[in-house]
C-alpha cells in the first residue's frame, strides 16, 4: 500500500479504533488513536485537581499544558498504549470517570490546538490511520481516504457496555447510554472542531454489521481507489 492518510471520524463508542488499529495492522500502517490523547489531558486535568464537578479550570490547565507530555508508545504485543510524562495510563483513561470528562476539556480551544499540531506532526509523513471527531475535516482535510462511523446510541452503549463488562469495571448500561448521548450532543455543538461529517467523507453506519463486515466495505473502497 502506498503512503495514504486514512481518517475516521464518528461519534463516540462506535468501533472507530477498532476498525482503524486492524487496517493499521493489516495494511502496515501508524495508527494514532487521537481519541487517547484527549483522554489524557482529561486525565491529568483529574490528577491536579482543574475538574470540580462540570467545571473545568480552564485557567489552570492552560498553564499546565507544557508540563503535558503524551506519547503512544507499541507494547510487546504490537498494542498501541498511551503514556503521561512517563507513565503508562492506557487503562485509567477508559474509566468512566474520564469519559464523562473528556468532551469538556476536549472542547478548550487551547487543548484542540495542542493537539492537532501533534497529530498533524506525526502523521505528516503519510502511511498513517487516524481515528477521532475532526481528523477529515481540521487535522488532515486532505487525507485520501475519509469514513464517518456511526450507530445508534443504545447500539453503541451496549457494546461498550459489554466492553467494560469484561474488563470487570462497575458501571451500569444505563450511566453509558447516558455518557453516549452527552457526549454526541457536546461534540456536536461544540465551537471548536464540531463533530460534523466531510463533505467526502463516507457513511459507515455499523448498527448491525459485525467486524468482518466492516472490513470487508472497507476493504472496497481501499480496492475502488487503487489503494491496494
Amino acid at each position: 500500500m502506498t503512503k495514504i492518510t486514512i481518517a475516521v471520524d464518528g461519534h463516540s463508542s462506535c468501533g472507530k479504533s477498532t476498525v482503524a488499529k486492524e487496517i493499521a495492522a493489516s495494511f502496515g500502517l501508524i495508527y494514532i488513536d487521537t481519541g487517547a490523547m484527549y483522554r489524557a489531558v482529561t486525565l491529568f486535568a483529574l490528577q491536579n485537581g482543574l475538574i470540580d464537578g462540570d467545571l473545568v479550570d480552564s485557567e489552570g490547565l492552560q498553564a499546565r499544558m507544557d508540563s503535558i507530555n503524551i506519547e503512544l508508545r507499541k507494547n510487546s504485543n504490537g498494542d498501541i498504549e498511551t503514556f503521561l510524562n512517563g507513565q503508562n495510563i492506557e487503562k485509567e483513561i477508559r474509566q468512566i470517570k474520564v469519559s464523562n470528562k473528556v468532551s469538556a476539556v476536549s472542547s478548550l480551544p487551547f487543548v484542540r490546538q495542542k493537539m492537532v499540531k501533534i497529530q498533524q506532526e506525526m502523521g505528516r509523513n503519510g502511511g498513517v490511520i487516524l481515528d477521532g471527531r475532526d481528523i477529515g475535516t481540521v487535522v488532515f482535510p486532505n487525507a485520501d481516504l475519509k469514513i464517518f462511523m456511526t450507530a445508534s446510541p443504545e447500539i453503541r452503549a451496549m457494546r461498550r457496555f459489554e466492553e467494560m463488562q469484561q474488563k470487570g469495571d462497575k458501571v451500569t448500561y444505563e450511566e453509558i447510554l447516558e455518557n453516549v448521548k452527552s457526549r454526541d450532543h457536546a461534540d456536536s455543538t461544540r465551537k471548536e472542531s464540531p463533530l460534523v461529517k466531510a463533505d467526502d467523507a463516507l457513511l459507515l453506519d455499523n448498527s448491525h454489521l459485525n467486524r468482518e463486515e466492516q472490513m470487508s466495505w472497507i476493504l472496497e473502497r481501499l480496492k475502488e481507489n487503487n489503494w491496494l
